[in-house]
């Protein structure tokens, strides 16, 4: 983990407010390890400028109160919503690119709202399932 901490992975200003403990397990961190050494670590290093976490774990509570999906890959530490520090969609779009041409091993790449921002996931699915969300 080079450029990213747990804590940036598991803030969250629902969380804060709600007075939610957003704390993962030790499964849940090591997950989202692995999604940092794989994927948003070569990413940041390839983009050359920050990346910004806008959602990463979520607890179950969190996860319903922010009506996520229960089989959210963010309740597992396996997902994380992203975008550029100017966030642009234009920018935003150069990382979801950038994800496919590193050819980077994510299991879910998402579109959301034409690049507000940028959903990625790592498990050992690898589905490589790449999609696009109106």
């Amino acid at each position: 983990m080079k450029f990213f901490t747990i804590k940036e992975l598991t803030k969250s200003d629902v969380a804060k407010r709600s007075r939610i403990n957003n704390v993962p397990t030790k499964q849940e961190e090591q997950n989202l390890i692995a999604l940092v050494d794989n994927i948003l670590d070569p990413l940041r290093e390839a983009y050359g400028k920050p990346i910004v976490v806008t959602s990463g774990f979520r607890c179950e509570r969190l996860n319903k109160l922010v009506n996520g999906s229960k089989t959210s890959q963010h309740r597992l530490g396996q997902a994380a919503d992203i975008r550029t520090v100017e966030d642009t969609r234009e920018e935003n779009k150069k990382l979801f690119e950038l994800i496919k041409e590193l050819n980077l091993p994510f299991d879910q790449l998402i579109n959301e709202y034409d690049f507000d921002w940028v959903h990625v996931s790592y498990s050992p699915r690898h589905r490589r399932q790449i999609l696009n969300i109106k």
